[in-house]
């Protein structure tokens, strides 16, 4: 008869595998904590020294259903799933759209859309974020060079519904785009020219759409298209890349105890008209902005510090759940204040030192984030806010941003921040299927056990005992 303490150790590797987080390789889900996080890649666009490339991917891969979003973030890879660093090929930004599509329009074949079509296609809807421009600036996630080591999850008991069949007109389904802007550097006459997009650098005067540049547009997004390119050294030759795009989801299947939050975009060039009333007529958002180098001398008396400020007010108030900015190299930061001069939050940027993807030095490899603590940060209803974006002018600089995401819960009492959380509710979910079973395998092997060792002392009495 085997041993008792053997017999107990052979189930230890399946209960070991039992415990193990639950993986689905066809679908690329991990699940951890109720938790799931899927991670997908872009088509793949070929670029080659000094090409931009600035693509519109329609109905991407994306979790699908009724869930709340807890995150989302990306990185520039290779063919072979390597990490690209910003010396090489610059990450001006990627941007998360939601829509609705009908796909009897054949909206839904991914490959049909996948160009530069931008968001002005007829037959589909675009689903807005809350706010606050008219035009522009629709993303649900939005980033840059600073992906990498800018933090997005968005902490219990809050999340990002989507997805809600009550929500989707009828007839339509919901769907995402992710546009991609890319420049690869490698070779070019001037990085930072090409990173901030100099118009003379890409020798344009013709924006993508055939439209004459404005005499003072020195250097933006009209100048760096799709297909655009910034001048090379010449005689240096380098291959052709195919890159994409990989993005990692986490999300969490929809429940009643998680509050929902609103997304908010703030942009520091924001132009407001207004009527003869002073009500506001339009928010107009330009999202780019240009500085010019700081007078000789100047930097000895305020360090050469360009500042641009915006005043806004949100159409609903509630508490500050997450917040970061997004600004391009040469930023020293930018902060977000309430009435009376009180900080909601600030974002600073992180600078890298090396040459390894996520550490580039000279390149903003990350932006530092606000989580204050469920209802400590509260924000009126049309409290007067001001943003304030500061860069360093001792150069010029051209294209550049000064974006703040926040998002904003409806107040609620805090005796829902535990209980209530996501996380809190599926490890309830789960229990049965994740632990329950383990510990009833363990318990019915334990008798097992006790079963063969009364069965052996009635057997063969002091001699069964001596051989333990």
């Amino acid at each position: 008869m085997a041993h008792p303490l053997r017999c107990m150790l052979n189930f230890l590797p399946i209960l070991l595998m039992l415990l193990q987080p639950q993986t689905s390789e066809a679908n690329h889900v991990t699940t951890k904590n109720g938790v799931k996080t899927e991670v997908y890649q872009s088509p793949e666009f070929i670029l080659e020294p000094g090409l931009s490339s600035n693509k519109y991917y329609y109905n991407i891969d994306f979790p699908r259903g009724h869930i709340a979003l807890k995150s989302f973030n990306a990185e520039l890879v290779d063919e072979k799933g390597k990490s690209i660093p910003l010396h090489e090929t610059y990450l001006h930004h990627w941007i998360l759209v939601r829509y609705y599509y009908q796909p009897k329009n054949n909206v839904g074949n991914v490959r049909n859309y996948h160009g530069d079509l931008g968001f002005q296609n007829s037959d589909h809807i675009i689903v807005k974020n809350s706010g606050l421009c008219d035009n522009g600036l629709s993303q649900y996630f939005g980033l840059g060079a600073e992906t990498r080591k800018t933090a997005t999850d968005i902490p219990d008991p809050y999340g990002i519904e989507v997805g809600n069949p009550t929500d989707i007109p009828r007839g339509y389904e919901e769907g995402w785009i992710l546009n991609v802007h890319a420049i690869d550097t490698r070779g070019v006459e001037d990085k930072l020219g090409c990173t901030e997009c100099r118009c003379d650098l890409y020798n344009v005067t013709l924006d993508e759409y055939g439209q004459m540049l404005p005499e003072n547009y020195n250097g933006g997004v009209r100048c760096c298209h799709d297909e655009a390119r910034c001048k090379v050294k010449e005689g240096f030759q380098g291959v052709k890349r195919k890159l994409h795009l990989r993005y990692t989801v986490k999300y969490v299947d929809w429940d009643p105890s998680i509050l929902p939050v609103k997304i908010y975009i703030l942009d520091v060039t924001d132009m407001w008209t207004k009527g003869m009333n002073q009500e506001v007529l339009r928010k107009d958002t330009i999202v780019e902005y240009d500085i010019d180098s700081c007078p000789a001398g100047e930097a000895n008396i305020n360090g050469c510090i360009h500042t641009k400020t915006l005043t806004v007010t949100l159409p609903n108030g509630g508490d500050l759940i997450y917040g970061v900015g997004h600004q391009h190299a040469g930023a020293t930061g930018t902060t977000l204040f309430g009435e009376g001069g009180r900080v909601i939050c600030s974002s600073n940027p992180n600078y890298g030192q090396g040459n390894e993807p996520g550490n580039e030095a000279g390149y903003i490899v990350g932006m530092s984030t606000c989580y204050p603590a469920p209802g400590s940060v509260k924000i009126s209803a049309g409290e007067k806010l001001t943003l304030v974006s500061n860069y360093s002018n001792e150069q010029r600089h051209t294209g550049i941003m000064g974006l703040f995401y926040i998002l904003v819960a409806d107040s609620s009492p805090e005796s829902n921040s535990v209980l209530g959380a996501p996380v809190y509710q599926a490890v309830k979910k789960t229990m049965m299927s994740e632990f329950v079973w383990p510990i009833f395998l363990l318990g019915a092997a334990v008798v097992v056990v006790v079963i063969f060792v009364l069965k052996g002392r009635r057997g063969r009495g002091e001699g069964y005992e001596a051989m333990i």
